[in-house]
């Protein structure tokens, strides 16, 4: 008899994850949402049974083998207690994947509160252009069971881990593991920081001291929550020599060799030379030319929606930063300039405060607020004396902003939200901004 699989959320994983169970399983699938009519019929003529529903429970029950959990899903979802009160597996779309790697491949996990998805992509970028055979996934945008198809052995699979993909994975194991920082976000999924920073330890799972695991010195909480690892570990800094890859007299050095003067680097800002010396551990512990990590640290220009430069329009310049889903990216943001700035905050309402904001916005003259959390966001900003605009819209945000605007000022997106209250995504969210920002001026 064939075994049964249950899929609980859809989107771009749970759609990967179906595919990959079809052959093996009879699988279900369920989500809240209408799904792509495209994507529902594939699924459907593989024999996947599609069903939105907002009662999961009810199609659910002791004759499943495996539950595969949309990583958004909280560990409270009725489907996930039930099914490990019946003892059945629950694991996600990267578990899944991951047991199905070829056996030797080099796998590069990269975590952290913030700047994962820049250091993931540098180190894509920096294998790649050494000529390593090199693919990219995870929660940056792939689902990694679409890299299956691809995956050979000897391949180097560099992979963004979030903290929500990794509350469900049991035998998952990295060769290389990246902590970029640890800060207090996604309190609401977790319920708690300790649980937060345990589900990020999971990155080093299974280590022996042949794997290696890159901290950030000078983050207290990632030093501590690492201390006890078994791993090689080695350290970036943006502080002291004291560490493998440092910054040092406006250069980056790997141990004692000069890597580049951050005036050659195109990415600026510390929190990004802490992303780049990341990427830098990792690319020299793949044997990548010094040569190589140049050409790539001269290039890049960034990630879509973080930080990302839009256009100047009339001496403004625009900015998207609508990766900024919490306060201490929003305060990277802002520290990045030193500009009068005016700031669009707002999104989905998790319950966080807004006061960790108040040091860093010492150069913002006027904030466009809107979504869910506008009146709170209006509340803290008429508290500290920053003048403060609500809206619906991030449109009619974005217009007040302009109107504002003069020239030599900054206008960032930087939330300081998700985005579900009004997007599926942030980067729908960012698509948004970039298209009304383009269209500023036009008929």
């Amino acid at each position: 008899m064939k075994k049964k699989a249950f899929v609980l959320g859809m989107a771009r994983s749970g759609y990967e994850a179906a595919k990959l169970l079809a052959k093996d399983y009879d699988v279900l699938v369920t989500d809240m949402k209408e799904q792509d009519e495209e994507k529902v019929k594939e699924l459907e003529r593989m024999g996947v049974s599609v069903c939105i529903t907002d009662d999961a429970l009810s199609l659910f029950d002791s004759s499943y083998d495996l539950v595969v959990k949309n990583p958004g899903i909280k560990y409270t979802h009725p489907v996930v207690v039930e099914a490990k009160k019946q003892q059945i597996s629950v694991i996600n779309e990267l578990e899944l994947a991951f047991l199905h790697f070829p056996l030797d491949v080099t796998v590069i996990g990269i975590t952290g509160s913030n700047g994962k998805t820049t250091t993931t992509t540098l180190v894509y970028e920096m294998l790649k252009e050494d000529g390593k055979s090199v693919l990219l996934g995870g929660n940056i945008g792939v689902p990694v069971c679409h890299l299956l198809k691809e995956m050979k052995q000897s391949d180097y699979v560099v992979l963004e881990v979030s903290d929500h993909q990794l509350c469900d994975v049991k035998d998952f194991k990295t060769h290389i593991s990246v902590l970029t920082n640890l800060f207090p976000v996604h309190l609401d999924f977790h319920d708690s920081y300790d649980r937060y920073k345990e589900m990020k330890k999971r990155i080093f799972a299974h280590h022996t001291s042949n794997d290696l695991a890159i901290i950030n010195k000078e983050n207290e909480d990632s030093l501590l929550l690492t201390r006890d690892l078994v791993s090689k570990k080695e350290y970036f800094s943006s502080k002291t020599n004291q560490a493998s890859c440092y910054l040092k007299d406006e250069a980056i050095y790997y141990k004692e060799e000069k890597i580049l003067d951050t005036q050659e680097i195109l990415l600026k800002g510390v929190h990004n030379y802490e992303n780049i010396m990341a990427a830098i551990l990792v690319a020299k512990a793949c044997d990548v030319k010094t040569s190589s990590i140049q050409n790539v640290l001269k290039s890049f220009k960034g990630v879509e929606h973080r930080l990302e430069f839009v256009r100047d329009y009339q001496g403004v310049s625009y900015y998207n930063d609508s990766k900024a889903t919490n306060c201490e990216s929003t305060k990277i943001a802002l520290n990045s300039f030193d500009r009068p700035t005016i700031l669009i905050l707002g999104g989905l309402d998790r319950g966080h405060s807004f006061a960790d904001l108040k040091i860093a916005m010492s150069h913002v003259i006027y904030v466009a607020c809107y979504g869910e959390t506008k009146t709170r966001i209006k509340e803290f900003c008429d508290s500290i004396s920053v003048p403060c605009q609500m809206f619906e819209t991030l449109r009619e945000a974005t217009s007040s902003a302009k109107n504002k605007a003069k020239k030599g000022d900054v206008v960032l997106l930087s939330p300081a939200c998700a985005s579900w209250d009004q997007y599926d995504s942030f980067e729908k969210r960012g698509e948004e901004f970039k298209k009304i920002v383009l269209e500023l001026g036009e008929k």
